[in-house]
């Protein structure tokens, strides 16, 4: 077991924690990704003027969380119409596959729904020439808890009875723990399709730590990247779970808010708070606002509360860190990458955010970014 997770669960408090080449450009609807580099909108020769491109050149290559896909998408719609000389290259492999090919030295950033852990960050030093691996907090939201009921929208569940679900212990929609949660709901007699990540995912890793953290009585299991509950089916991706929810009679799976769209239906979490509460950007961020910084140095780690109280704070909260070196960083990529993540942490950058479904950070922790990026070297 390792040490960071020990201490999060000590807290009950969460830590918000590729081989090949990576030809993919982050663009698209789905995980596979597309080119971004085509000339921007109106909007984005708007928002072009206010990006400092400085000396950035060449192919910035990256990838990870496939859950902050669509905010990627967004900014490099943005600055690809600025830094016409720069081509980012996002590949959406989820997390673990994310952290794993930068710390084989494959790519300039990852990004990751999770904090490095102690033993990634040791790891870390062997890419990272006198300096290590640090985690910066750059996309915040809801991780979404959709399902197809047919005949129910306003599901509500709390954090024993999703652990029940997802641990195949509860296996029909018209359970009787489901039915006192929803009075009013006319419970069908439907089988439970239970769908979680097949890769490693930091999403995952989020979703399991809420459970442990709000339901460790139900759930047993320990929370990372791969998911360890018996039965239930799973899927690709983001965009895989998402699509096997819109597709498949009694789904429901997690996913990052931006995934749960085109009429799909998404649990409100039942607290300790008087009211349920929706998946909604502005309830992600109420709890988002309350996180601390844990990591070490220039490192910006945050720890969350699963279980909050107060009205209106959604409790399963993902935040996707864009992980880098702090020292020690290729010569030839790093102008690039200084350019691209002064962008996306600056208030225009971070002003894309909502309207793609996700929360921009904190003031008081973006500011952190921001003079961490300015260090990079």
């Amino acid at each position: 077991m390792k040490l960071q997770r020990k201490n999060r669960r000590a807290l009950a408090l969460g830590a918000l924690a590729v081989s090949g080449a990576l030809a993919l450009t982050a663009c698209g609807s789905d995980d596979t990704g597309g080119n971004s580099n085509g000339s921007g909108d109106a909007s984005a020769t708007a928002q072009a003027g206010n990006i400092d491109c400085g000396d950035a050149k060449g192919q910035l290559q990256a990838s990870g969380s496939s859950a902050q896909k669509n905010a990627i998408d967004a900014w490099v719609k943005q600055y690809s119409a600025a830094c016409k000389d720069v081509q980012v290259n996002y590949n959406p492999t989820g997390s673990g596959a994310g952290i794993t090919a930068f710390l084989q030295g494959q790519t300039a950033f990852a990004g990751s729904d999770s904090a490095l852990d102690s033993e990634e960050i040791e790891q870390s030093k062997q890419v990272c020439k006198d300096g290590q691996g640090i985690d910066l907090p750059m996309v915040g939201g809801p991780i979404a808890v959709g399902y197809n009921v047919p005949g129910v929208d306003n599901l509500v569940l709390d954090a024993p009875t999703m652990a029940k679900i997802f641990d195949s212990q509860i296996k029909n929609w018209n359970d009787p723990a489901i039915a006192k949660l929803n009075p009013d709901a006319e419970l069908p007699d439907l089988k439970i399709q239970a769908f979680h990540r097949s890769d490693e995912s930091g999403t995952t890793d989020n979703f399991t730590t809420y459970l442990q953290a709000a339901a460790p009585d139900e759930w047993k299991y320990e929370p990372g990247k791969s998911w360890e509950a018996e039965g239930g089916q799973s899927a690709q991706g983001s965009s895989g779970v998402a699509q096997q929810v819109k597709q498949t009679a009694g789904a429901i799976s997690y996913m990052e808010l931006s995934y749960a769209k085109d009429g799909m239906s998404t649990v409100s979490v039942k607290t300790a708070a008087a009211e349920p509460v929706a998946a909604t950007v502005e309830n992600a961020t109420a709890a988002i606002g309350a996180a601390k910084v844990v990591g070490q140095g220039k490192d910006l780690a945050l720890e969350l509360d699963y279980t909050p109280s107060a009205e209106g704070a959604y409790p399963i909260v993902l935040v996707t860190y864009e992980i880098v070196c702090d020292k020690g960083n290729k010569a030839e990529s790093l102008p690039a990458m200084k350019s691209f993540l002064n962008y996306v942490s600056s208030e225009d950058g971070q002003a894309l955010l909502a309207d793609a479904g996700y929360a921009p950070m904190p003031e008081e922790i973006i500011t952190k970014v921001r003079d961490t990026i300015a260090n990079l070297s």
